[in-house]
This record gives structure tokens, C-alpha cells and sequence, in this order.
């Protein structure tokens, strides 16, 4: 090889060392977000503000979140949210003059516990571009809520189904965590809330469900504060669907429960109800459980020692201070539609271990969850709106009367 070659190619290799050198500055140059590598001030690029700063800590929900340039125009902002190793896109726009990005969503807040990255793009007159990531995180609350109710997803409930839920903390802002549970129906009615003290929130229609109505139940508690400093953690959403109507009139006078099926008077069944001295409620209630079989112990419902029976069949709740209807093989069949003997329970006839072709048998086999109950001529007082799924004992008027909304 000779010296002019050599020369060439020593040449040569300089001249792509100094254009590596320099695509190495631009590029880092613009990943700091600096102006432009060649010094001038004909971009933007330094200029793009972003609010909350940059490696910005513990942020809170009603913090501003925005971006704007002095001049130029923005081209382009994308904002994402990482939550629970979910990323999410944070919908928004740019300003009719372009200088400024904000939420879609005018009142919105930002999510409690997550990370959020911000890529921004401006460009000049002169068409000169510059951009700017940066990344913040949010408060972590120490102090979490959420809301435990029914229904379950997907199931299918009887016409009288109330969704109730109940919270883990006391809720002070009753206004934003009713505001932040959304119940959609098809065909649509109106459904409205009702709060019985600082702890649970129902909800209804006017009247009774329809048969074959879809509910969606969409729970938006997440990092809503229901009371100073404390933060509710759920974001999920459940469809149910309300099922054939049955309604039972339990005549504690005349010991019998007519069963009407969509309307229709399918069954009258013997029953024994509350003694004397233990008498029934009288008025609405709601299956809320079904049991093939449980343990009813006088000791939890404040009776004492006077009754433990292990194995009560087809036992089918209707009140949260343990009223039931269930099935009953310990008394005399002939005392099913002559007396009233029970502890304030609705039994109907029964053999030990449940038989399916008992009166009791035969009712449990056709009762969903969210089925009516209803209990007249007792000499007790009507059930409390508040005992187990109670609401139906209150008008429209008054049940509506206990939103935090209205």
C-alpha cells in the first residue's frame, strides 16, 4: 500500500470520526430537551413546560396537570399513567392555539399510587422541532376504603334485588363516593342511592325490577376520598341480570305464603311463623343468601340457650338480624297453616337432611337471591328499611330523599 493511500484512508477515518462525534451531540442534545444543538433560540424545545415538574414525588390527586409553550406551536403530547403494571393513555387535547395541552376530562384527577411519563413534541415558524419527556409519581394514601356488595357478576337476581354496599371506613363524603358508583340499565330506568349512616349506600329503582333488565354496576372508587385522607381502591364493574318475577305474601294471620309467578298464583303453602311472644316482622324483605343447610344457634340473635339446631334445611335469608325462611322437620305437621310457634323464622315443612318434594323443598329449589318476601298481618312492627335488603318498605319519595346527590 502506498503513503498516498495510507494518507487517504487516515483521511477518511478522521472525517467520520468528527460526523459520529457530531450525531453523538445531537442526539444527546435532544434527549436533554435543550433548545437546539446549534445554540440558537428558534425552538421551543427548553421552553416546553410540564406540570408537575420532572421526577416530581408524591403528588396529589387535585394537582394541575398540563403543558404549554411561550411560543410555537405544540405538535404532538401523549401522557401515560402506569397503575398496577397496567399503562393507560391519559385522553387529551391541544388548544386551539396550540400552546397548551390539558386533560379530556375537565375535572379530572390524578390516579393515587401510579407513575406517569409525559412526551411532548413543539415545533417553531420556522419548523424546527424540540421535545421533552419527563416523569412524576403520585401519593401512595397510607389509609384505603373500599365496598363490599352484591351481586355477583353475571348472576341473575330476582325482581326485588337491591345492590347494597357496604364500606370498610366511614364515609364523610357521601356526595363523591355515590357520584363515583355509575348503575346503568337496559332498557334504562332510573336507579337512585340511598344512605343509611356513614357506612352503606343502596341503591333501587322506583319499583321492582323487570324481568329480563340488565344492570351494570361500574365502581369508580378508586382514589376518590370518602373522608379527609382516605382513598377508596376499586375499579371493577359487574352485570347482572334480573330474572322471571316471584313475590310471596306470607299471611302470618291465616299461617300460609300464596307464591305469585309473574303474576300468576302458582302455589299457597302452609307455614308456621313467630309465637306470641317472638312475633314475625311484617313487610318487605329480600332473599339475600340461600343455605341447603345451616346452623341456627338461639345464643347469636339474643335467645339464649333456648334452641341450637345444627341442621336446618333450605334456609333462605330475609333479614340481616337472622330472620329466615327454612325448612322445619323438628315440629308436628299438623301445626303447618293451624299455628304459630316459631322465634320469629317463617318454616315450612321439611324432613331431616331436606327433602326436595317438601313444601320447603319446593320453595328453595324455585328462589333466587333478590326474590320478595313479604309478610303481612303480624302483630309485630314492619321491618327496618336497613334490616338486610329492607329498602322496599320506603316510598320513592323518601328512598330518594336520602341521596347525597339530590
Amino acid at each position: 500500500m502506498n503513503h498516498v493511500a495510507k494518507r487517504a484512508r487516515a483521511g477518511s477515518t478522521a472525517v467520520l470520526t468528527w460526523a459520529g462525534l457530531f450525531t453523538v451531540l445531537a442526539v444527546l442534545t435532544g434527549c436533554s430537551g435543550t433548545s437546539s444543538i446549534f445554540g440558537d433560540d428558534r425552538s421551543p424545545g427548553d421552553a416546553i413546560r410540564i406540570v408537575p415538574k420532572d421526577g416530581a414525588a408524591d403528588v396529589g390527586a387535585d394537582s394541575p396537570l398540563e403543558v404549554t409553550v411561550p411560543d410555537g406551536r405544540l405538535e404532538r403530547v401523549r401522557v401515560t399513567r402506569i397503575e398496577d403494571a397496567e399503562q393507560q393513555e391519559v385522553p387529551g387535547r391541544i388548544a386551539g392555539d396550540g400552546r397548551s395541552w390539558a386533560p379530556r376530562d375537565d375535572g379530572h384527577r390524578l390516579g393515587l399510587a401510579g407513575k406517569y411519563s409525559v412526551e411532548a413534541v413543539a415545533v417553531d415558524g420556522d419548523g424546527h422541532r424540540s421535545a421533552r419527556s419527563t416523569t412524576f409519581t403520585t401519593l401512595v394514601p397510607k389509609d384505603r376504603f373500599i365496598g363490599y356488595f352484591k351481586p355477583e357478576n353475571r348472576s341473575t337476581v330476582g325482581t326485588g334485588m337491591i345492590v347494597s354496599f357496604d364500606f370498610s371506613r366511614q364515609i364523610t363524603d357521601r356526595a363523591a363516593v355515590e357520584r363515583a358508583i355509575r348503575i346503568t340499565t337496559e332498557p334504562e330506568v332510573e336507579v337512585a342511592g340511598h344512605w343509611f349512616g356513614k357506612n352503606r349506600l343502596d341503591f333501587r329503582p322506583a319499583g321492582y325490577w323487570q324481568p329480563g333488565t340488565e344492570v351494570t354496576v361500574d365502581v369508580g372508587l378508586r382514589d376518590v376520598e370518602g373522608a379527609p385522607g382516605v382513598y377508596g381502591s376499586q375499579r371493577k364493574k359487574v352485570t347482572f341480570r334480573v330474572g322471571r318475577s316471584q313475590t310471596s305474601v306470607v299471611d302470618v294471620g291465616e299461617h300460609t305464603m300464596e307464591v305469585r309467578r309473574d303474576g300468576e298464583l302458582v302455589s299457597a303453602v302452609p307455614i308456621t311463623a313467630g309465637a306470641e311472644k317472638t312475633t314475625t316482622y311484617n313487610g318487605k324483605m329480600v332473599v339475600s343468601e340461600l343455605h341447603d343447610v345451616t346452623r341456627m344457634n338461639g345464643d347469636t340473635v339474643g335467645f339464649g340457650g333456648e334452641y341450637d339446631i345444627k341442621d336446618v334445611p333450605h334456609a333462605i335469608r330475609l333479614t340481616k338480624s337472622g330472620t329466615f325462611l327454612h325448612g322445619n322437620y323438628w315440629e308436628d305437621p299438623d301445626i303447618f297453616g293451624s299455628e304459630n310457634t316459631s322465634h320469629g323464622c317463617i318454616g315450612l315443612r321439611d324432613v331431616k337432611g331436606g327433602g326436595s318434594d317438601t313444601p320447603a323443598g319446593w320453595f328453595f329449589e324455585r328462589t333466587l337471591v333478590g326474590d320478595v318476601v313479604e309478610v303481612v298481618n303480624s302483630a309485630d312492627r314492619t321491618v327496618a328499611p336497613d334490616n338486610g335488603l329492607g329498602g322496599w318498605n320506603l316510598d320513592w319519595a323518601r328512598w330518594k330523599a336520602g341521596s347525597a346527590l339530590r
